[in-house]
């Protein structure tokens, strides 16, 4: 994969960071102390997290900040938090994704609010990653809830061969704290980075090379048009607020809208 893309500055990219991450009594107190460093929030769906007060609260809260809002889709993992994987043929799949998109578009248009892009969480985002036929299924289902809905997923191969297949929009995402390997692709089982000097070197020799750092310890090119932070690293506030110094953060949308000429 790395040897057909091409190495390039990155003049625009997105900041993004998960919302509504909690269900009942379970809480996640810090996750908002990101949402004035991104451009984009995905907030989760009810399924492997999000109840519907955390999910309006997330809606609210992002509709103050003016960010995009995306759905956080996963499997029906509640006590799992969706990291465990779950075998699912391609109709249950495609009608579990249909319906957590579903609701929380009828929920953001209550608040005059439209989402625009969809996000896999925990193990359906590394399985859409790793097996093209669940991420072909993922798009399918996200093009039947809105033929303008951009799908969020890890940076590689698959995503942008169902792009091209499917005739999605895709947004590749890179996460500054993994590891990813000579293809491009993460390493999961690798220990995330929590040193912020390090990551902010990262970010700079993306925006200005296209590259990451992989476990040869070379570089790989990747696709990238959005960062993902995640609040559960011990640095992730001091590590967004320094990544906003170094570049201010735009949606997705509006690097297509650049490409077109429509802004500058």
């Amino acid at each position: 994969m790395q040897n057909t893309i091409e190495r390039k500055t990155i003049k625009n990219i997105d900041f993004n960071c998960d919302l509504a991450q909690s269900f009942g009594i379970y809480k996640n107190s810090s996750e908002y102390d990101l949402l004035d460093y991104v451009s984009s929030v995905n907030i989760s769906c009810g399924f492997h997290a999000g109840d519907p007060m955390s999910i309006k609260e997330a809606l609210l809260r992002a509709k103050e900040k003016n960010v995009v809002v995306g759905a956080h889709i996963g499997y029906d993992d509640i006590q799992g938090f969706g990291y465990r994987q779950m075998d699912m043929d391609s109709d249950e799949l495609e009608a579990l994704v249909m319906y957590q998109v579903g609701a929380l578009m009828t929920f953001a248009k209550a608040y005059n609010m439209e989402i625009e892009h969809v996000r896999p969480h925990g193990a359906m985002y590394r399985k859409a990653m790793e097996d093209f036929e669940t991420s072909r299924t993922i798009a399918r289902a996200i093009k039947k809830c809105s033929k303008w809905l951009v799908y969020y997923g890890a940076t590689g191969e698959n995503l942008a061969k169902v792009a091209e297949e499917e005739n999605i929009q895709v947004a590749h995402e890179v996460h500054l704290e993994k590891m990813y390997d000579e293809f491009g692709n993460i390493v999961f089982n690798a220990k995330d980075l929590e040193n912020t000097d390090l990551s902010i070197q990262r970010l700079k020799d993306l925006l200005h090379n296209s590259r990451v750092s992989n476990n040869l310890g070379e570089k790989t090119i990747v696709e990238a048009d959005s960062i993902h932070f995640s609040n559960k690293i011990s640095n992730a506030k001091e590590l967004i607020i320094q990544a906003n110094e170094i570049t201010t953060p735009l949606p997705y949308n509006y690097k297509n809208a650049a490409k077109s000429g429509w802004v500058e």
